[in-house]
């Protein structure tokens, strides 16, 4: 009598990402990173973790001025997920870009322990949504996000930022109902482009009343 073939095991989903994070500060002890670094270092590794790793400087507080520069880079990435490429390739320029080892690695210690005590609740489920030819559109909602993190808009970081992680960490895990959410968290980054464009013209706007008045002549 044959005996039954018992089910295979259930896909592993991989190591958490806060201990891909808590690897990443040890890989850079020094006082400067190179993009080109810390792409090849990521380059094996899911589109999820080279997203997360762009997107967490733009979430965590006192990291400021790279914002242009890892929107740039998201949309490399972004770019491979709308055509299913799976090779990173940037220019050469850009490789010699250099971030702030020190930056990196507190942005990267600061997110770690967070992560651990959500991470319980990102677990693969509805993997479908997570899978080409679902990422086409996931790239070109990341490619919107990145496109907001480059323009200079007053506190319109935090929210693309955001977006990026959530779909990071959705990508990894195979967590199709995260992706979803990531829905709202992107029509409310598109959102704070207007709020905090208004809120640009509006300083403006004070400044050259104030200036005005100091010299009635250019009135």
């Amino acid at each position: 009598m044959l005996t039954p073939t018992p089910p295979p095991p259930p896909p592993f989903p991989g190591r958490p990402a806060s201990e891909l994070l808590e690897d990443l500060v040890a890989a850079f002890p020094g006082e400067q990173v190179s993009v080109g670094e810390l792409i090849d270092r990521l380059d094996s590794r899911a589109h999820g973790m080279l997203l997360l790793v762009l997107a967490l400087p733009m979430c965590i507080p006192n990291v400021p001025g790279i914002s242009t520069i890892f929107g740039i880079l998201m949309l490399a990435p972004a770019l491979q997920l709308v055509f299913g490429s799976r090779r990173l390739w940037v220019p050469k320029r850009v490789r010699l870009w250099s971030i702030s080892g020190e930056a990196l690695r507190r942005t990267f210690t600061m997110a770690a322990k967070p992560l651990k005590r959500i991470e319980y609740l990102i677990k693969p489920r509805w993997s479908r949504l997570t899978r080409f030819p679902v990422t086409i559109l996931v790239g070109l909602q990341t490619l919107l996000m990145a496109l907001i993190l480059i323009l200079p808009i007053p506190f319109a970081n935090w929210p693309p930022g955001m977006t990026v992680a959530m779909t990071a960490l959705a990508l990894l895990q195979r967590d199709g109902i995260l992706m979803l959410l990531t829905l709202p968290a992107a029509a409310a980054s598109v959102g704070s482009v207007y709020f905090g464009t208004r809120l640009g013209l509006a300083i403006i706007n004070n400044i050259v009343e104030w200036v005005q008045g100091l010299f009635p002549a250019l009135q």
